[in-house]
C-alpha cells in the first residue's frame, strides 16, 4: 500500500501469484533469495528493508562449538 500498489500488481510485477505475497505478508512463506531480490527491486528498497533473517533454534545446535 505504501508504494501505491497492491498484492496483485506487486505479485505481477515479479511474476508470482497474488497468494504468494498474502503468505509473504502473513509470515507463512520464506522467499527465494531471488524473489526478495525482485520484490526490493521493484519496491525500490534493500531486502533488508523487507524481510527479517532469523535463525531456528536446530539450525543454532549444529554451531556450538566442539569442547572435548
Amino acid at each position: 500500500m505504501r508504494h501505491g500498489m497492491t498484492q496483485g500488481e506487486l505479485a505481477s510485477n515479479v511474476g508470482v501469484r497474488r497468494e504468494t505475497i498474502v503468505f509473504l505478508e502473513k509470515g507463512k512463506y520464506n522467499p527465494s533469495l531471488r524473489l526478495a531480490h525482485d520484490i526490493a527491486k521493484v519496491l525500490g528498497v534493500s531486502i533488508e528493508h523487507l524481510f527479517i533473517f532469523e535463525e531456528k533454534e536446530n539450525i543454532k545446535e549444529h554451531h556450538r562449538p566442539y569442547i572435548p
